[in-house]
């Protein structure tokens, strides 16, 4: 019997499995005050199957269908697999990354703001710093993300400070775990504000230095904030983005907010462009022409090229000159030995 047979035979109609198409709907019985014309209309009027047919008239169909169930059933069987043997490398990863992640935060330690600048220069984090925010990061000396044993029961945030006037903890760590029913939970430390130091009760106002309005939340607000743990966001920014590579939002600002060696090769950039520019500057008066004191140069020189040409010239005549006069000297000479030749001869 069909899924459509056997709703029709009783009043309750039978479960209908994920695999049958849907159950048509009857068309509704004629009262007896209903003329003849409607019985007969009705009656002409055949159900329209649409896009779905009934599987029991096909039964290669059926069959196909249900392999095609058990094979999808298999896949995600191994797709559970898989993502439990990620957990496993990733794990392994993370012992393996640990100590390199501590000497990374060794050496942080020794440059001076340098998590305030990474928060002031990351596009997103930005947004959330007051001026009051930026200046408490100031005494940021450490940041850590923490995974827990097993990958899939959380994770934590650490901020480790200075002393500072801002409030008595050294650390400050906001947490995020399974809580006992399943479903993703978080907690923070409670923070121990000193006296009117509250950043978390401070009024909307601009940003020191740039040209916006931050959120109007202080950034130490996320802490005591639980209301979404499955969708925290500066949460996923810190820890998928930010922790992994600190150092690219350190040395490349997006904000605005330039390292005092970036001014000075900026500085320097631009004084070389200044005097390239000096060099090719052509001065034009209103005529559009050149200016005369670069015509007078170019005659001076035209001169002093025609002046050269002119002593060469002379030399060159001055050495005809000479050459000119020996043969005169040397045919006089001739002349003389041969007057005297012809006095010896004569009786």
């Amino acid at each position: 019997m069909s899924a459509t047979e056997s709703a029709s035979s009783g009043p309750t109609p039978a479960k209908q499995s994920k695999m049958d198409p849907p159950i048509a709907a009857e068309p509704p019985v004629s009262s007896a005050g209903d003329n003849n014309e409607s019985n007969s209309a009705a009656a002409a009027v055949k159900p329209n199957p649409g896009l779905f047919t009934d599987l029991d008239d096909n039964p290669e169909t059926q069959i196909t269908l249900e392999d095609i169930d058990s094979c999808q059933n298999e896949i995600d069987a191994l797709n559970e697999q898989a993502s439990e043997e990620i957990l496993k490398v990733e794990q392994k990863f993370n012992k393996l990354r640990k100590p390199h992640f501590d000497r990374r935060n060794a050496l942080i330690q020794k440059i001076p703001n340098f998590w305030v600048c990474t928060f002031i220069n990351h596009p997103q984090m930005s947004a959330r710093l007051s001026e009051e925010d930026e200046e408490c990061l100031h005494y940021c000396k450490r940041i850590e993300v923490e995974e827990f044993e097993d990958i899939k029961s959380g994770y934590r945030i650490k901020f480790v400070f200075n002393e500072n006037p801002f409030f008595g903890n050294d650390i400050i760590y906001k947490e995020f775990h399974l809580s006992t029913t399943g479903e993703p939970a978080s907690q923070s430390t409670p923070i121990k504000w000193k006296p009117n130091m509250d950043l978390t009760t401070k009024n909307k106002g601009m940003v020191k230095g740039r040209k916006r309005t931050f959120d109007g939340e202080s950034f130490f607000s996320w802490f005591a904030d639980h209301t979404d743990p499955a969708n925290d966001e500066i949460a996923e920014v810190i820890k998928d983005d930010m922790w992994p590579n600190p150092l690219q939002y350190y040395l490349v600002p997006e904000n605005g907010v330039k390292l005092d060696s970036d001014e000075d090769l900026d500085d320097e950039d631009d004084y070389d462009d200044e005097e390239d520019d000096d060099e090719n500057v052509v001065v034009l008066d209103e005529d559009g022409e050149e200016d005369e004191d670069d015509e007078e140069e170019g005659d001076d020189d035209d001169d002093e090229l025609g002046d050269d040409a002119v002593l060469e010239e002379e030399e060159e005549e001055d050495l005809e000159g000479e050459e000119g006069d020996e043969d005169l000297e040397e045919g006089d000479e001739a002349e003389e030995g041969e007057d005297d030749d012809s006095k010896a001869s004569a009786p």
